[in-house]
């Protein structure tokens, strides 16, 4: 019987997930290196360029939709919540809001990839040129995320400030009503005449915004965007970004205990897997605290390891038998840069309210809008802060770089094989079958149907 298929029970055995007539394990040497073509083709590239074309475009729809003359709502000019002076100077100017929301969080993502990735994980003897691969990546996918959540807000926010035309609690002052023809301008239930006509006294009822005499048409266009705010949604989708990418990269999260096996196998978070293993320690070996608690001996563990490397382990299992002692809370001051964009969001927010620029709903509604944003564009380009380790999801592979088709839920592999080829120095040896970046069975290349898919290793950059 050849060597793989008698590699087959073996395997079954130690795992129910690989229970498959078709699972096999594919050979690590039989993974040829996958080429320059699929790894950095123009295709590819030329997908994240488009991808940027896109938010480009859609920002400047939200400029032009800023210029844009917005619904205007029937007011009372007897109604005090429209009443608050205008305030010439605010507290954030929009200038000063670009540079909070967009220039400091670019500088801040810079700063952070170019210092701390790819972190201590690399082994040594890695090339300089992989390292600066994955700061290249991890600078790109971060800043591409902060476009995506800070344009996203932006269109919405404009959108709907259009849309719905609500007047801001400075209207008044910025309308300068013809009181004297007051009556002209009521729309809907006019006041009653004693009579019995409704030629009656003006009485608080609604007007339409024709009464508005003041020649700077856009500042009084702009009294009627008061729903959502603006300065609200932007300050969120850009500053909570910040935070979340911050608390991603400095591992700030709630103290857990990992309870799937893909969180238990420490290479899978590792910026080089196989370059950790090429160094002689093999990391795939089932450490956890769940492995001691069942009295499983590293020799029945899901990977094998050798004499020495069971040696430096058992003292650390023995050390991580109490759940408590398997985590820990990360220090404050690493909270606390983490959080201080939140709450400079926050203030952000708050100085449209003492600024009588907006009603407290619109502010609370604009930063919900910014939130969403924030953590959706996070989510969209990096793993979850609590078990992707700080890394930013790989790349797109070759043939999909455009297009993925029905029935394919990975845009990291390609359309033909299981297992995606990567760079050697990526791949991990002896995955578990419900690997984060794996999710399905594996299966060689031989008993692979013509239209299956599969994702592949951890992506190379």
């Amino acid at each position: 019987m050849p060597d793989e298929d008698r590699a087959v029970p073996a395997l079954n055995s130690i795992s129910p997930l690989l229970a498959h007539p078709y699972s096999k394990m594919p050979e690590h040497g039989s993974l040829r290196p996958q080429s320059a073509k699929s790894k950095f083709s123009v295709l590819v590239i030329g997908s994240y360029v488009f991808d940027w074309l896109i938010l480009v475009v859609v920002g400047i729809i939200g400029v032009v939709l800023g210029n844009v003359t917005p619904n205007k709502r029937p007011f009372s000019l007897q109604d005090p919540n429209i009443s608050f002076p205008f305030t010439v100077h605010e507290t954030v100017t929009s200038s000063l809001l670009l540079v909070c929301n967009a220039a400091i969080p670019v500088a801040v993502v810079l700063i952070v990839v170019l210092i701390f990735v790819p972190g201590p994980t690399v082994p040594q003897g890695t090339p300089k040129s992989l390292i600066w691969k994955r700061k290249l990546w991890e600078l790109h996918t971060g800043w591409l995320g902060l476009a995506l959540s800070l344009i996203s807000a932006w269109i919405i926010t404009q959108g709907m400030k259009n849309l719905f035309g609500k007047p801001r609690p400075d209207l008044l002052s910025r309308c300068q009503p013809d009181i004297a023809n007051v009556a002209q301008y009521i729309v809907g239930f006019h006041t009653p005449a004693d009579d019995g006509t409704l030629n009656g006294a003006y009485n608080g009822q609604l007007v339409s915004a024709d009464i508005c005499k003041n020649p700077d048409h856009d500042l009084l266009d702009d009294g009627f965007r008061s729903y959502p705010s603006g300065h609200a949604s932007s300050a969120a989708a850009g500053l909570i970004y910040l935070s979340f990418f911050l608390a991603s990269k400095f591992a700030i999260t709630l103290p857990f205990v990992p309870q799937d096996a893909s969180t238990n196998d420490t290479s899978g978070v590792t910026a080089f897997p196989s370059r950790l293993r090429n160094g002689g320690l093999d990391t795939s070996a089932d450490t956890s605290y769940e492995a001691v608690r069942h009295n499983q001996d590293l020799d029945s563990s899901f990977s094998p390891v050798d004499a020495a490397t069971a040696k430096q382990i058992g003292p650390h299992n023995s050390a991580v038998q109490s759940v408590r002692r398997q985590a820990a809370a990360p220090p404050l001051y690493l909270l606390l840069i983490t959080v201080l964009p939140f709450f400079t969001a926050i203030f952000i927010a708050s100085s449209r309210w003492f600024d009588f620029r907006h009603h407290g709903f619109d502010i609370l509604f604009g930063f919900l809008i910014g939130t969403i944003t924030a953590w959706f564009a996070f989510r969209f380009y990096h793993l979850p802060i609590r078990s992707g380790a700080g890394w930013a999801w790989g790349p797109r592979s070759h043939d999909k770089a455009f297009w993925a088709g029905l029935g394919s839920w990975s845009y990291a592999t390609d359309k033909k094989h299981w297992v995606r080829p990567g760079d050697e120095t990526e791949r991990m040896t002896g995955h578990r079958a419900d690997d984060i970046e794996l999710g399905m069975r594996y299966r060689s290349k031989g008993d692979e149907p013509s239209h299956a898919e599969s994702s592949g290793a951890i992506p190379d950059i």
